[in-house]
């Protein structure tokens, strides 16, 4: 181990900030290796056992068994030497630090910030602030450019990639959900300042990275790349590389058995259905009305429009298109970036880039 690793508190629960430690397995100094088990963190709802990710001694430790921890707070540290100490943030006086009214801020943000000269204003106030996210404002302050984005933000936060209708769509979608908070869309051909539901346009594809470093670190695809799929896959090896996560978003009029598997990335619209055991691969979009049978298998990208019909143990190959009002029969295979049109009926496997012209039979007879 070359250099001191910070380890923070992960947020176990997207909709709980906290956690208990209900159980702690270091001391001060002690020396532990890779893959160790640091503390125990439990919310209501989730358990997780915190890893050591390298090897190092134990420094820092500034929580106890039994204390609740906010997510992004500073559990310890592991150094390569015994020997050493952190920063002595805890020597400068609080009675130094004036808090804006409406600021709730830990300690050590409040140190770290003052540390650094940070303009408190600039926090938001309908959150709580770690000492985590001070750092990734300062951090990041320095290469943003005057008037550009340093808000910072709760980590429920997400944004929505494209503010086109699919975008729309999945604002309400998010609302109606209430677990995460749009926070702005990003898109590339919409002015910065244009609100669209009352949602901002933060800015193209440029300003991910910030973003990210702002606190947001959740984002949904609303690029649904109806004629070309490229698009939507394009969004998300962007969002990917800077370092956004994708949730399962499923509104809650679809139903989905409980035996489905569904990736990262999936979108279930209003009124959809998944059956048993079907599979849905990475950013698979399941729109309103549309029916996905017993074990069907949908590879990842692949886009099913409104009222769309898969019978049972169908196979939709990655980045496939499949128009409004298609039905595709029992066990037929659909190849990789196929595109079935609107209206059609499969009654026969479709080659990858296979086109089935819309209202048409397939095979024709």
């Amino acid at each position: 181990m070359s250099e001191t690793q910070v380890i923070y508190i992960p947020l176990v629960n997207p909709n709980e900030p906290s956690a208990l430690i209900s159980e702690l397995n270091v001391n001060a100094g002690q020396h532990v290796m890779a893959g160790e088990k640091l503390c125990t963190l439990e919310t209501t709802k989730s358990t997780l056992e915190l890893m050591a990710e390298a090897e190092g001694y134990v420094a820092g430790l500034r929580a106890k068994q039994g204390q609740t921890i906010q997510a992004g707070e500073i559990l310890c540290y592991l150094s390569a030497s015994p020997d050493w100490s952190p920063p002595e943030t805890e020597s400068i006086e609080a009675a130094e630090l004036e808090v804006p009214r409406g600021i709730r801020i830990s300690q050590p943000a409040l140190l770290y910030a003052q540390q650094h000269n940070l303009d408190l204003t600039q926090l938001a106030s309908d959150v709580f602030i770690t000492e985590k996210m001070v750092q990734s404002l300062v951090e990041s302050s320095s290469m943003l450019e005057p008037g550009t984005l340093t808000q910072l933000y709760d980590p429920n936060s997400i944004i929505i990639y494209g503010g086109g209708g699919h975008g729309k769509a999945l604002i309400d979608l998010i609302r109606v959900l209430g677990t995460y908070s749009v926070v702005g869309i990003v898109d590339d051909g919409i002015q910065t300042g244009t609100n669209i539901m009352g949602v901002p346009i933060l800015g193209g594809a440029n300003i991910l990275v910030h973003l990210f470093e702002s606190g947001i670190h959740m984002a949904a695809n609303a690029v649904g790349g109806i004629g070309n799929i490229a698009t939507r896959i394009k969004v998300f090896d962007s969002l990917s590389r800077a370092g956004f996560s994708c949730p399962i978003l499923m509104h809650p009029t679809a139903f989905v058995e409980p035996s489905a598997i569904l990736s990262d990335g999936v979108q279930i619209m209003p009124h959809a259905y998944v059956g048993s055991e079907a599979r849905l691969g990475f950013g698979a979009i399941i729109n309103s009305g549309a029916i996905v049978s017993h074990d069907c298998t949908l590879g990842a990208y692949a886009n099913l429009s409104p009222g769309a019909i898969l019978a049972g143990e169908v196979s939709i190959g990655e980045g496939v298109l499949v128009g409004m009002g298609v039905t595709v029969n029992l066990q037929v295979k659909i190849g990789k970036h196929a595109r079935i049109g609107n209206g059609a009926t499969v009654k026969q496997d479709v080659p990858d880039g296979g086109i089935v012209h819309a209202g048409t039979i397939w095979p024709a007879a």
